[in-house]
């Protein structure tokens, strides 16, 4: 048997930031991965930081502000550390309307974001013509975050878990069957390879935590398939990012990201017809030079979603020495760093000032 402060069951990029700011806070750190999943979200994730965008309540609006914000130092520190580029761009995100009632909803939610004293600004439609041109021609208007941007989510898990190596950490590539659990605390986790005794557990499994045997409780995490493609960015066109109900186009270097579908299809990550054709009437609405554009590769990941679409963070309120860092849906990458930090202060000193009352694991089952 081995023995850690944390074993934290996940490597995508959520695992791999609550390693990494675990570990640079002294403590001795195990992840564990059993290995890539081509149906891991991480890899399938466009990566937006769409702070401003996506969230639908003040709780997740405030966290990704947050989160977002994060990725302005932490870019250049994992850069320095590792050498590997998160391809961090915050040129903002426009999300675009079509429709009157859009529009409206759109310009709302402008001025109840200037209100929180949040940089945003209602871009008519000329105004979003004359600053990409060729991009959404029938747009009435958009709003646009100019502070919201992307990275490589790849490239992010990556250089979490590299960095969190650099500072000690372990990384076990395997499964986590059960916990180990005494006199009402978990002393570990279980693999087929044996027991590895912990004082903390992190519970970061993305669609699989609920999977783990021995849990207190019944975790509400299920997979919503999200399914991608992508072509080359169209010659002439400014780099953007542009949104429209849950699809967008995103300029990565010399590419377009197009995404994404949000379907209940079980354990699933298949690319189908009907969601790539949902994918590129949207994509094609947005930026209609991608018309011409070839399809370089197409991909699906299943994302963790829960009930009330908010992720599920903290400690479990029963069992001692188990955490949660799970549930993100759409905005694992956006959350990630601030999932990692708001983990290692809770591991360390037991408090954060990040309010995660809104985010315990018994809000569904009390």
């Amino acid at each position: 048997m081995t023995a850690v402060d944390v074993a934290i069951v996940g490597g995508g990029a959520v695992g791999a930031a609550c390693a990494r700011a675990a570990a640079l806070r002294g403590l001795e750190v195990a992840i564990f991965e059993p290995g890539p999943d081509p149906a891991a979200a991480s890899p399938a994730s466009a990566g937006m930081l769409a702070a401003q965008i996506e969230p639908l309540d003040d709780v997740l609006i405030g966290l990704s502000v947050r989160g977002r914000d994060l990725y302005e130092p932490l870019a250049p520190a994992l850069q320095e550390t590792t050498g590997i580029d998160i391809g961090f761009w915050r040129a903002g995100i426009a999300s675009v309307a079509f429709d009157d009632q859009t529009a409206d909803r759109l310009k709302e939610d402008v001025a109840r974001q200037r209100q929180a004293g949040l940089r945003c600004d209602w871009l008519d439609g000329g105004e979003v013509r004359e600053r990409w041109p060729g991009a959404a021609p029938e747009c009435l208007g958009a709003l646009f975050a100019p502070e919201d941007g992307a990275v490589d989510p790849q490239a992010v898990a990556r250089a979490c878990l590299a960095d969190a190596r650099r500072l000690g950490a372990a990384f076990q590539p395997e499964k986590i069957e059960r916990l180990q659990i005494a006199n009402g605390r978990t002393t570990g986790v279980i693999s087929p390879r044996g027991v590895t005794a912990a004082e903390h557990v992190v519970i970061a499994a993305g669609v699989w935590s609920p999977q783990i045997a021995s849990l207190p409780r019944p975790l509400a995490v299920e997979p919503l398939r999200g399914q991608m493609a992508a072509t080359a960015w169209p010659d002439g066109t400014p780099p953007a990012i542009l949104y429209h109900e849950q699809g967008y186009v995103l300029a990565r270097g010399v590419d377009a990201v197009l995404g994404s579908t949000m379907e209940r299809a079980g354990f699933s990550a298949a690319v189908t017809n009907e969601g790539l054709a949902q994918i590129f009437r949207g994509a094609v609405r947005l930026l209609p030079a991608l018309v011409r554009q070839a399809v370089a590769r197409t991909w699906a990941g299943l994302r963790p979603v829960t009930p009330d679409g908010r992720p599920i963070l903290g400690r479990d309120p029963e069992l001692a020495g188990l955490w949660y860092a799970t549930g993100h849906g759409r905005n694992g990458i956006l959350l990630a760093a601030l999932t990692g930090e708001i983990i290692a202060d809770l591991l360390t000193t037991g408090e954060t000032n990040v309010d995660i009352a809104p985010l315990g694991a018994d809000r569904f089952n009390p």
